[in-house]
């Protein structure tokens, strides 16, 4: 079958794509040989599909169900494959091991073979997103907890300090209004000071919210998508904090809200309160910072008004 990339990944791979790659346009080609290395039966490629990789519904030789996920190498698919290998299923997404996955090359000299993860199927169509909400939180924050775990001996995991200071330094060359500039300083400020002291570290999710715990089989619910950093709790709570964003934009108690409900995650997750508060500015203003800078002024809005309260 033809291996055509959903449109919300071709257009949101191109926002971050480096001159010259090529990715998009070898994704079929690598897709079909990645299926029939392993002897997979496709059923559908997944629609509308995340932002960063593209997933097929298959079964193994024997008739299991499984999920294809193939990723462009610029967002750490194999840091991906060693976190779950890590949790062994427990809090997430289960990665499947098998000796035809073991037989394909993950290296740089065929296009394509690299960032090839097969995964346990799990149900995309039901999130904890499309539970009650406090319901919905609860569960987020039960998945998040049991994937705090410590990180393996000579981890190559990437810190929280590397990460944000990356990303840090493409805030600083942002131009932006003055009223942008003051949110970029605060959220600088607040990481160099969360920096100096961190509480703990252990091996993180990186990109936690509720669209990215699924329903299974297995377990009720499990995480999916991480992109694995090693560091504080508060941290990865942060992005959950500004969970359902435009939800709170658009109520007339959003700020007051926010403020709740950092202070009901901090104390359900056990982190320290300002400390939540201070990465949930940063990785807002962050967030807001880049999406002003790829053409998505909507976005940004939302991102930096929701900074503004914190």
């Amino acid at each position: 079958m033809a291996f055509e990339p959903p449109q919300r990944l071709v257009r949101a791979l191109a926002e971050s794509a480096p001159d010259g790659d090529a990715w998009v346009e070898e994704l079929p080609e690598a897709t079909e040989r990645a299926v029939a290395a392993r002897e997979l039966t496709v059923e559908r490629v997944q629609v509308p599909g995340g932002r960063s990789s593209l997933v097929v519904l298959v079964r193994l030789p024997d008739g299991t169900p499984a999920a294809l996920k193939l990723a462009p190498p610029r967002y750490r698919p194999e840091a991906e494959r060693a976190a779950l290998a890590h949790w062994g299923g427990l809090g997430a997404v289960q990665l499947i091991e098998s000796a035809a996955a073991d037989d394909v090359p993950l290296t740089d000299d065929v296009p394509g073979t690299e960032g090839v993860l097969l995964l346990e199927r799990l149900h995309p169509e039901v999130s904890v997103r499309s539970l009650p909400e406090a319901k919905a939180w609860l569960e987020a924050a039960g998945t998040l907890r049991r994937l705090w775990v410590a990180p393996p001996e000579g981890t190559v995991f990437e810190t929280v300090a590397e990460r944000t200071g990356r990303q840090a330094v493409a805030m600083r060359g942002a131009s932006a209004s003055t009223e942008v500039a003051a949110l970029v300083d605060a959220a600088l400020a607040a990481r160099e000071e969360l920096l100096a002291a961190p509480p703990e570290v252990r091996l993180l999710h990186g990109t936690f919210r509720q669209s990215k715990v699924l329903a299974g089989d297995r377990a009720p619910w499990l995480a999916v998508g991480p992109d694995p950093v090693v560091g504080e709790c508060a941290f990865d709570l942060a992005r959950l904090v500004r969970d359902r964003v435009e939800d709170l934009i658009a109520s007339p108690s959003g700020a007051a809200t926010t403020r709740r409900r950092v202070k009901r995650l901090a104390e359900s997750l056990e982190v320290d309160q300002e400390r939540l508060r201070g990465w949930t500015l940063f990785r807002a203003v962050e967030s807001g910072v880049r999406a002003l800078r790829v053409g998505r002024p909507r976005d940004a809005e939302l991102l930096l008004e929701f900074a503004g309260w914190l």
